[in-house]
């Protein structure tokens, strides 16, 4: 890692999620959908300010229900094709800084995606964001494999 990259202390907030999912599309696409795409699939068009690059800030918004959604963070890790980890506050976060981590893992048919979100401070926290996860998850899937 980077060393100027500093990853927040998620010593004193415990709780985290682990999501995966066979995705239909090849690792380049996925990758990019995560670093350059975010506003096809999961942020408000328009909204997504910021480029690829570690220690590169990101903002984006999200929407649910007619109320937006603001979210910040900043890239930690990136390996093409392989791994985007980075920084992920918002107010469902207590405004703290969690880090999510997407790997692609290759495997016979298709490629799971692994979705790591760590640092939340309650199981209560964690749990709203695991409610979530998988339904964006398919999102990403029915987008990325109509790209394909």
């Amino acid at each position: 890692m980077n060393q100027s990259v500093r990853p927040p202390d998620l010593s004193a907030r415990p709780h985290e999620l682990t999501v995966e999912r066979v995705m239909k599309a090849s690792p380049s696409l996925l990758y990019a959908a995560w670093t350059k795409g975010l506003d096809l699939w999961l942020a408000v068009p328009g909204t997504v300010l910021g480029r690829p690059g570690v220690d590169e800030p990101i903002y984006f918004d999200t929407e649910h229900d007619g109320k937006r959604n603001p979210h910040y963070g900043r890239y930690l890790r990136l390996e093409t094709d392989r791994l985007v980890e980075f920084t992920w506050v918002t107010a469902a976060t207590e405004g703290v800084e969690t880090v999510v981590a997407v790997q692609l893992l290759k495997q016979p048919r298709g490629i799971r995606l692994r979705l790591r979100h760590s640092g939340f401070a309650t199981p209560a926290l964690r749990d709203l964001h695991l409610q979530v996860w998988p339904a964006v998850l398919e999102r990403l899937d029915e987008v990325t494999s109509a790209a394909s």
